[in-house]
């Protein structure tokens, strides 16, 4: 939360399955729209927050396998667990708040009893959340005589059903909504000034319930949260049933609600045109990368103005430089890259840029660091990576870990010595 020095422009809070990310669609095709418009437009002064149903485990095992961005604050468990940064340090003031009236014993001893209630695997059973399976048809009963019970035995609790078949049992105090909220209040006098909550199921419906947020149902949101809809905030204006799917309608509740730049860089990208008076060092990047993409998947025509468009960007005497050390002329890199037209197309390739960070060390000199991500089949790899971008002479200076790297320039590659 300190990683911005002024209020967030944009806190952006975002359900993960079947909000974020899709998983009937294989490509991730709207999740990388997303990555591009984020990484571009709103990385440098906006928040990121993912608030998810998963455990830390399964969350973790959801960030192998589709190309998230890193959030700056990750929610899990239905908002009982908070976590801070990639490394996900834990807010333990938040997890000791949720004792209050709360037995998990008594919960796990009245839970039993129920043999509509199949319990969830052993790592989504957590210190303030009780997790269970239950047919659509018998959930309404259930809870409303486990509620009964659990009240009756002195412990202060709520229970969430969502996605048509998963039941929690979590203290009062918890949930998606009261993290959020709990949250907002740690800005000491820095609040953000937009809000944007995102989600598709009933355990994202207190979300929606904070005060002075922006909402959106994604297209696909599940029967639970749009009944809720219907019965509690119809009339509010600042919620939007999207018209697409997962993160296509976050990027369309962007634009609905006016919170910024709301076109994707994997939409509008089809040069490597530059502004000529100023510097967007998350979109110099995503776009160089995009081009790359494109080019090596065949998605652009093969030609030679393409190439002599993208030749015409670097210095005559740049230098990739390999994770090695090894040196090597960038225009046998871009030769290569020339003869590299479609050779991905039956690959699964692609790239993109996460955690972009900039700063301005001169009247028109910018030191960018990112993470730059390479997908190729199953296989997946990461490149630490140090730019270097000046306005006269917009320079990228590559300077990688974990795999190659190279030096981009407007008007050349260079290397840092």
């Amino acid at each position: 939360m300190d990683r911005l020095d002024c209020a967030a422009r944009v806190m952006l809070v975002s359900d993960l399955d079947y909000t974020m990310v899709d998983h009937d669609e294989s490509s991730d095709n709207a999740l990388l729209r997303f990555n591009a418009l984020w990484e571009a437009y709103f990385r440098h002064d906006s928040l990121l927050i993912y608030s998810t149903g998963r455990s830390p485990t399964i969350y973790k095992r959801l960030r192998n396998e589709k190309p998230l961005l890193t959030p700056d604050i990750t929610v899990m468990s239905v908002g009982t667990e908070i976590a801070y940064g990639d490394s996900l340090v834990p807010d333990v003031h938040w997890e000791q708040s949720l004792n209050h009236r709360w037995d998990r014993n008594i919960v796990t001893e009245e839970t039993a009893k129920f043999a509509e209630l199949v319990p969830q695997s052993e790592t989504e059973q957590r210190p303030h959340k009780v997790s269970f399976f239950v047919e659509k048809a018998k959930a309404s009963q259930v809870i409303e005589i486990l509620e009964a019970r659990l009240i009756e035995r002195g412990l202060d609790i709520k229970i969430i059903y969502s996605g048509g078949v998963a039941l929690d049992v979590l203290p009062r105090g918890a949930g998606k909504g009261q993290a959020l909220t709990y949250l907002m209040k740690k800005f000491d006098g820095k609040s953000p000034m937009n809000t944007l909550v995102c989600g598709d199921s009933g355990n994202d419906a207190e979300l929606f319930s904070v005060p002075g947020v922006y909402g959106v149902m994604v297209s696909n949101a599940q029967e639970e949260l749009l009944k809720w809809h219907e019965v509690n905030a119809k009339s509010n204006q600042n919620i939007l049933h999207a018209s697409e799917r997962c993160a296509a309608g976050i990027v369309q509740a962007i634009g609905h609600f006016g919170l910024g730049h709301c076109i994707s860089p994997r939409d509008e990208m089809d040069s490597l045109e530059y502004s000529k008076d100023r510097i967007n060092p998350g979109l110099e990047v995503v776009n160089f990368y995009l081009a790359c993409e494109k080019w090596q998947r065949g998605e652009v025509e093969k030609s030679t103005q393409f190439i002599q468009n993208l030749k015409s960007k670097f210095h005559t005497s740049g230098v990739f430089v390999h994770a090695s050390g090894v040196e090597q002329p960038f225009y046998e890199c871009l030769k290569a890259l020339e003869m590299s037209h479609g050779h991905m197309q039956t690959f699964n390739f692609r790239v993109w840029v996460d955690r972009v960070s900039s700063a301005q060390i001169g009247s028109d000199t910018w030191l960018v660091k990112f993470d730059k991500w390479e997908l190729s089949g199953k296989e997946r790899r990461c490149c630490l990576t140090t730019a270097l971008l000046n306005l006269k002479k917009l320079c990228m200076n590559f300077s990688p870990k974990d795999s190659h790297g190279c030096m981009y320039t407007r008007d050349g590659w260079t290397v840092p010595h």
